[in-house]
Parts: structure tokens; C-alpha cells; sequence
């Protein structure tokens, strides 16, 4: 009997630890709050006020951006030039393109750092991150300009979390709340509201004020962030995750409403997103995606019968 108690014990030792492995491995790639979330919205009515991301179906799969030898990083909509800005975070330029995925101009970027996020706020005003030295830079765009040096824009450094190397990845904003979203990629993951900046009227003082929700942000069931993107009808935020290829939308509270799945097989995607950058949405709801090595997307939601 003893000769068969050696294997049995050793065979339950190892099941036991496999199945510690794969409890802290789903719980890093927080495969169980995903799960329950799916599960959850199969017995619940989809929030009216919800943008219904798993609605939506690709139109444009992985194009590839013609004309760029350096990666994209981040996305943002013009509504006043109907049409889309990236950035380049090596040998930095700012990227116009068209909404079917043309590039239309380059601003090369001087003393910019790694830029990895651009946003809209108002015509021919943007912010651009500065990943790593956690810069936000004020620019004005106009029509004739070939070149912009951060040294001549308005900047200011938030200075959080500067022993970490996951800077600011996404921006997003809230032009009735005077509100821009900034998106720590991870370690903390986090979402900062910053309102002061940029600075529009220079009669008044210049007040800054960074809110943060360290507990909102743990509720949401993602490994990073990569990109962030606000909706202005429904007031609700979405986020973008590379590692766990997902776009997550976020009520006013910060509580997950609905997802996009961005792996093979789900919207109707041929292949998976390979490594998403930024998402930008436009005045009909029409979601553009970025990838690396410059792949452009479209998503659109069927019609309502």
C-alpha cells in the first residue's frame, strides 16, 4: 500500500500547486472579474444609456498607414477638420489623416520627448503627453505650421508616480466639464481628471487642480491602459487596453457598461488587433482604432431596424 501513496500524495501536491498557478494567473490577467462582468450582462437588460461597444462591427480591418516608418501612438478626432491626429513616438511628429486612413500632413515635433498621446480640445488647440517626464504641452495648430517646439508651448509637469516607468499613455476630454482625462498605463494603473489645464482665459489665475480614484480605477477588469476616449453625449468614458485587447466603457461613476473585444473572431475581426494604441470616436459614433505597426481600423454599429 505504501508504494501507492508516494504517487497519489505527489500527484495532489502537484494538481494543488497547478491550480494556485492558474488562480494567480487568472487573477493577474483579471480573467475572473471579466468573466463575471460577461456573465452578469447575459441576465441584465443593456443600459439605455449605454454606447453598446459590443454592437459595434469592424469596416476596416488593418489597413496599413502608407508613408510611416516610425509606430503610431494614440488617436484623436477633429471635429472642426473632420479628421484624425496621431503621433509618432520616435523621431516625434504629429500626423493628420483622413477618416479613411490617408495621411494628409506631418508636423515634425521638437523637444516633445515620448510622445505617446495627443487630444482635441478646442479648434487648432491640442495637449500632447510627454510619457516619461509626465508632460502635458498645450499646442495651437495652424494651417501653415511644419514644425512645433515644445520650448514656445504651455506645459505643466504632474509629478505622480515618477519612480514608475509607465507614464501617461491616453487622453481624453470633457469639453462641457472643462475635464482632461490623463491615463496611467499601469503600475498603478490609474485615471487622473485634471481640470485647469490647458488654461483658456489668462484674466483669470491659473488653478490646477488632479483628482484621482484609486478605487474606482481597481474596478476596472483590464491590465493597462493604452488609450482613452470621452464621449460628450452620453457623458461615459471609454478606455483601451492592449495587453487585455479591450475597450472598456465607463459610466459617470467609473462602473464598466459594456465592452469590444478586440481578439479574432469578436466584431468581426479576421485577426487580432495586434497591439492597440488609440481609439478616437466622431461626431456619428463611428470608433477609428490605431496599431501597431501601423495598422488603421473602423467600427461602426449596425443600423437599428
Amino acid at each position: 500500500m505504501r508504494r501507492f501513496a508516494r504517487p497519489k500524495a505527489l500527484i495532489f501536491i502537484v494538481s494543488m500547486i497547478a491550480l494556485v498557478v492558474l488562480v494567480a494567473i487568472g487573477q493577474y490577467l483579471r480573467l475572473f472579474e471579466r468573466a463575471w462582468f460577461n456573465l452578469y450582462t447575459l441576465w441584465q437588460p443593456m443600459n439605455i444609456q449605454s454606447i453598446g461597444l459590443d454592437q459595434y462591427r469592424v469596416v476596416v480591418e488593418g489597413q496599413v498607414i502608407e508613408g510611416l516608418s516610425s509606430d503610431v501612438s494614440a488617436l484623436t478626432y477633429d471635429p472642426v477638420r473632420k479628421s484624425l491626429f496621431t503621433v509618432t513616438n520616435k523621431n516625434s511628429e504629429l500626423i493628420e489623416l483622413s477618416l479613411d486612413g490617408k495621411i494628409l500632413r506631418r508636423i515634425a515635433l521638437v523637444g516633445f520627448g515620448d510622445t505617446e498621446a495627443v487630444e482635441f480640445i478646442s479648434s487648432d488647440t491640442y495637449v500632447i503627453t510627454d510619457e516619461y517626464q509626465q508632460r502635458l504641452i498645450k499646442i495651437h495648430l495652424e494651417q501653415g505650421t511644419t514644425f512645433l517646439d515644445a520650448a514656445d508651448a504651455e506645459q505643466m509637469t504632474l509629478g505622480v508616480h515618477l519612480n514608475s516607468n509607465k507614464g501617461f499613455e491616453g487622453l481624453a476630454y470633457d469639453s462641457v466639464g472643462k475635464r482632461l482625462f490623463v491615463a496611467k498605463e499601469r503600475d498603478p494603473m490609474l485615471i487622473y481628471e485634471v481640470h485647469g489645464f490647458p488654461h483658456f482665459n489668462p484674466e483669470k489665475s491659473y488653478a490646477v487642480h488632479v483628482i484621482n480614484n484609486p478605487k474606482r480605477d481597481a474596478g476596472m477588469f483590464v491590465r493597462d491602459l493604452s488609450s482613452l476616449q470621452y464621449d460628450e453625449r452620453s457623458g461615459h468614458l471609454m478606455a483601451l487596453s492592449d495587453e487585455s485587447r479591450l475597450i472598456l466603457e465607463l459610466d459617470v461613476d467609473g462602473r464598466p457598461l459594456s465592452t469590444m473585444s478586440l481578439s479574432k473572431g469578436s466584431q468581426g475581426l479576421q485577426k487580432t488587433v495586434p497591439q492597440a494604441e488609440g481609439i478616437a470616436m466622431d461626431d456619428d459614433g463611428t470608433m477609428y482604432l490605431v496599431s501597431e505597426p501601423n495598422l488603421f481600423y473602423v467600427f461602426k454599429k449596425p443600423a437599428q431596424p
